[in-house]
């Protein structure tokens, strides 16, 4: 398009694996597109039961209050066999707001539940469209409060308990560290922000480089956020839980990983969200992996790069749930 700039070159092994999913993988996604999209499987589907099994992980489905009261479901996924207490995980998924079930992105908590002995509750909040902001973040504080309250019985201790979320789940797990903080709610000892989506004011460079080309491109992004915050998107009247960009006070809050891709969309707001932490005092990690498209860690994991990216995500969360 007239107004894309330069963009940073993909990595070549990333390259090669877009040019191989070019026909799996939908064009930028326009509003139209939703319910079809919801509808069809996914290249990257998993069984999740299977996976599960395999990986010798129990499953349990339980039905909480979400925001208002109305219910919504999580499950709680844990090593066959667990007793006693250990670390817990709260688990916000994928989607760009508008797709995508608590299971979306299972790769990217298994080691945490079968290396770390993490207790992981992933929750089933609803989606734009249908459900506009707030609904989305507040069923995820909603999940978290619940989790934390009934930590005991679900093995898990307080003080190391972390919330971790990818694309629009890293989006709404550091909206609802943020809920945590001002309300008064459960504390955590880290949030994992894996190339959160941030800011829905489409300002910055790597949006506009990012723009008919890998995955989840522009057109995708300002698809997401239209459905999320309707007309309000890029005014003034946005909430700073539903896009965390907005912030201007970042202080108290959990230390953060951040990691993106440098050829991805959310590659400026993730830089520029690590930098307020920072500035507020809090600590963060900050990666941004050359040539990474969004999402490369799970449509490429084969790759070089995309073993780095993970072997940085799980170091960091060892460290934050080692006793």
């Amino acid at each position: 398009m007239a107004d894309t700039l330069k963009r940073p070159p993909f990595d070549p092994e990333l390259e090669a694996t877009l040019a191989l999913l070019g026909d799996q993988l939908p064009p930028s996604i326009t509003p139209e597109m939703i319910p079809l999209l919801r509808q069809g499987a996914s290249p990257f589907d998993l069984s999740v039961d299977d996976v599960l099994a395999e990986a010798g992980i129990a499953r349990r489905d339980v039905t909480i209050p979400g925001h208002d009261g109305d219910e919504i479901q999580v499950s709680v996924l844990s090593r066959q066999g667990r007793t006693g207490i250990g670390p817990g995980v709260f688990h916000t998924h994928g989607g760009g707001m508008i797709l995508g079930d608590r299971f979306v992105g299972l790769q990217h908590f298994l080691r945490w539940i079968t290396e770390f002995d993490a207790v992981v509750v992933t929750v089933e909040y609803r989606l734009a469209p249908e459900f506009p902001d707030p609904f989305p973040v507040r069923d995820c504080y909603a999940g978290l409060v619940w989790t934390a309250e009934h930590a005991d019985e679900l093995g898990i201790d307080p003080d190391r308990l972390i919330i971790a979320g990818a694309s629009a789940g890293g989006g709404l797990a550091a909206g609802t560290a943020m809920l945590a903080r001002d309300e008064g709610g459960p504390a955590l000892a880290g949030q994992v922000l894996i190339y959160p989506m941030l800011d829905d004011r489409d300002q910055t460079i790597s949006t506009a480089q990012i723009d008919g080309v890998g995955v989840w491109d522009r057109t995708s992004n300002i698809t997401g956020w239209s459905a999320l915050l309707g007309d309000r998107r890029g005014t003034a009247d946005v909430s700073v839980y539903a896009a965390p960009a907005r912030a201007t006070d970042l202080s108290g809050l959990p230390p953060a990983f951040i990691d993106c891709g440098s050829a991805e969309v959310f590659r400026d707001e993730d830089v520029a969200y690590a930098t307020a932490l920072w500035q507020a005092g809090v600590q963060a990690e900050l990666h941004v992996w050359p040539g990474g498209f969004h999402g490369f860690d799970m449509m490429a994991p084969h790759t070089a790069i995309a073993q780095a990216m993970v072997a940085a995500r799980d170091s960091w969360v060892a460290r934050v749930l080692g006793d």
